[in-house]
């Protein structure tokens, strides 16, 4: 098979996992000849990376800052990705490139490996292209309220509910009486942006999905463990996102378990 290549793009990109799991599918796929790396590139260098890729390049993962803007570069798009107005992977067509988004995949494969159904009445937290990512796995719920720190910043997420057709509430982060009315709390926000929150009287009967995966386990989520309700981590996510990616730029099925493990020994106690 001739040589490929991929890469993670972003900034600040340094931390990124992605060369870990994609590396690992690629070795448990026996794809000797394929290269992932990480590239840092912001919004203003999007559209010249693209241009100067050669014909080898199989695809790209994209991360913070890049997510709106992938919508803005790509020659096309998947019906999720438009519908949900931000993109996490490009990838090369005879015309151009074509963008989708598989943080949705990611954040409905995670609940639906640790058991959690995706319904009731759930709280996201943030609104940013991750929780506009969240509501479109959010199918089953009858109920959704998404807590920001700046109610009138959210009109981005407003729009993408309005073409999900999810309906959505939105209030401050800060009225607590939201997170304990919850049966899902979905966390996008940054690391640290949570912690005072978790002080709350939380239930065993809720559950949390954090999407940070590093420090492992927030505050959040060790408030959560303790009033034994089910928790899990950004790690999941970002797995089982990549998964889709890997099928997307391979066209073969993922070795999710392999991948696993990779992160895991990436990250030890990250909760993959």
């Amino acid at each position: 098979m001739p040589s490929r290549s991929a890469a993670v793009l972003g900034k600040p990109i340094g931390h990124s996992l992605s060369p870990v799991l994609h590396r690992a599918a690629y070795q448990a796929l026996g794809l000797t000849g394929w290269s992932y790396t990480a590239i840092e590139c912001d919004e203003q260098g999007l559209a010249g990376l693209l241009a100067g890729s050669g014909p080898e390049v199989a695809g790209y993962s994209c991360t913070m800052p890049l997510k709106r803007q992938v919508l803005r570069v790509a020659t096309s798009a998947s019906p999720d990705a438009t519908a949900i107005g931000a993109g996490n992977t490009l990838l090369p067509r005879p015309d151009g490139w074509h963008a989708d988004n598989t943080d949705w995949i990611g954040i409905r494969d995670a609940l639906g490996a640790a058991g959690i159904p995706a319904g009731g009445a759930v709280t996201v937290l943030g609104a940013g292209g991750t929780a506009q990512a969240a509501l479109a796995a959010l199918a089953g719920a009858h109920r959704v309220t998404v807590l920001v720190r700046e109610p009138s910043r959210a009109g981005e997420l407003l729009a993408a509910a309005q073409r999900l057709d999810r309906p959505v509430t939105v209030a401050p982060l800060s009225e607590r009486q939201h997170w304990l009315d919850a049966d899902l709390i979905i966390a996008t926000l940054p690391a640290g942006a949570a912690d005072r929150f978790a002080d709350l009287p939380f239930r065993r009967d809720q559950a949390l999905l954090d999407a940070v995966y590093h420090p492992w386990p927030t505050p959040l989520a060790t408030a959560l463990a303790a009033a034994g309700a089910p928790v899990v981590s950004g790690a999941a996510m970002l797995l089982h996102q990549a998964a889709r990616q890997v099928e997307l730029m391979t066209g073969s099925a993922a070795p999710v378990e392999a991948m696993r493990a990779a992160l895991l020994a990436a990250v030890p106690g990250c909760a993959a």
